[in-house]
């Protein structure tokens, strides 16, 4: 998405639909953790996520469009957030330090990756051995009634095989939302 579809993130009624804090309560994540918001964009979730992991904890929020990032240093600011740390990344480099996340989460991102199998081994080695976790949040692509181009949705299956192909295994899916789904990963 550009940086200039930004407002779509921000949607009123995002709140309702994409329930953040229920996600963000189903990842159960611990203060003090490190948290890569892949694919942050305008911030939406990187504020959240910083309040929860508080001030021993740390966001590392990438995107590949400075825009994305100007959106997000604005927002963190007005929260009055400061363990956010926005890196500008690129197509081919997810930019995250080896062996330093404790959970690395994309939410409506996975499914626009120009090289899917490249990042997730780049987010496999930044994840923090043991435990480290993988969290995709995607709209239900096996849901005719998901009013969402059948581009931006993923099927469970297209899901876990593309996650079993780059050493992942899945060990939890959440279907409470009413049009999204929670994957979680962990490396084999």
């Amino acid at each position: 998405m550009s940086y200039l579809g930004a407002d779509w993130l921000d949607r009123p009624d995002r709140e309702d639909t994409e329930q953040p804090e229920k996600v963000l309560d189903a990842l159960a994540i611990p203060a003090g953790a490190t948290v890569a918001d892949v694919g942050a964009g305008s911030g939406y979730f990187s504020v959240r996520i910083a309040r929860r992991v508080g001030p021993t904890g740390r966001v590392i929020a990438t995107d590949i469009q400075p825009q994305m990032l100007d959106l997000l240093r604005d927002r963190a600011k007005a929260a009055h957030v400061t363990n956010v740390d926005p890196v500008l990344c690129t197509e081919n480099d997810a930019k995250l330090p080896a062996g330093a996340v404790d959970l690395a989460l994309m939410v409506d991102v996975y499914h626009e990756l120009a090289h899917p199998s490249d990042t997730l081994a780049q987010v496999r080695r930044a994840l923090r051995p043991p435990g480290g976790r993988l969290a995709l949040v995607e709209y239900r692509g096996e849901d005719p009634a998901v009013a969402i181009k059948p581009e931006h949705k993923m099927t469970l299956d297209q899901i876990r095989a593309e996650l079993v192909a780059s050493a992942f295994h899945v060990v939890a899916v959440h279907e409470f939302l009413p049009t999204q789904r929670i994957v979680v990963a962990s490396p084999f």
